[in-house]
């Protein structure tokens, strides 16, 4: 599965400003800003990403899975330390 596609499910399936992802293989690494994560702890922002994602971990597309959540405002705080490296 391409970085892209994983974009476009989690931008269809989410309210989300930003969503960065990377990935090699059947790991990826999942960067999301939205401020609906702004109200929700660590474990419900995970599920809100998990989600939408479910099927293609279910199938194999995607194996291991990082992701960081972020508020608008906490990512433009935290953005110089956490933008994926071309």
């Amino acid at each position: 599965m391409e970085p892209a596609e994983i974009e476009a499910l989690l931008k269809d399936a989410l309210n989300l400003t930003e969503v960065h992802v990377r990935g090699e293989g059947s790991h990826y690494t999942i960067i999301a800003v939205s401020d609906q994560f702004a109200d929700m702890n660590r474990v419900k922002r995970q599920q809100a990403v998990y989600a939408p994602l479910a099927d293609k971990i279910a199938d194999g597309s995607m194996h291991a899975i990082s992701i960081k959540t972020f508020s608008e405002q906490d990512w433009q705080r935290e953005r110089q330390f956490h933008l994926p490296q071309a």
